[in-house]
């Protein structure tokens, strides 16, 4: 598998703890994805057509890898890869579709996650609301409720077993 791009260069010479952190998937995880991105595109071009020069299978792969890990918006994506907005909404939306369509990353359904043998864990929240305190160093605390975020809510998890 030939890499051209050099930012997916540069991200593969970092270290493995580095790499993780980065992208949010091991290294092998990544060159399955790219295995896989590369084959589709091939199959998609494989009677011609006009070649895409906008970015290479790679630099999508590092870019949907961002958008998923940084939730960084589309905007500056586009800026840092030097293409328009909608390119990188298809480019994500392309990586994402046939990622799926593979197979390859599929997480289990709810079916798969009522086998016997599996304990149930069930997690309960108790959300209740009071009025929030404003303090002033020259007043005493006064409870106020206003329009805007004036509801504090008092929140704790229990987890049952």
């Amino acid at each position: 598998m030939l890499i051209t791009s050099e930012r997916v260069q540069k991200a593969l010479a970092t270290s493995n703890t580095q790499f993780r952190r980065l992208f949010g998937v091991k290294r092998a995880t990544f060159r399955q994805m790219l295995e896989i991105l590369q084959a589709a595109h091939e199959e998609l071009h494989k009677n011609g057509g006009k070649p895409n020069t906008k970015l290479q299978v790679e630099d999508k792969l590092l870019l949907a890898l961002q958008y998923w890990r940084e939730y960084r918006t589309m905007e500056h994506l586009a800026f840092d890869y030097n293409t328009v907005k909608s390119y990188v909404h298809k480019s994500i939306e392309w990586v994402e579709n046939t990622l799926i369509r593979s197979g390859a990353f599929r997480l289990p359904g709810k079916k798969a996650l009522l086998v016997e043998g599996r304990p149930l864990k069930t997690i309960a929240v108790d959300v209740t609301e009071r009025p929030k305190k404003i303090r002033r160093s020259t007043l005493p605390a006064i409870e106020h409720s206003d329009s805007i975020g004036g509801v504090c809510t008092n929140t704790s998890t229990v987890d049952i077993r």
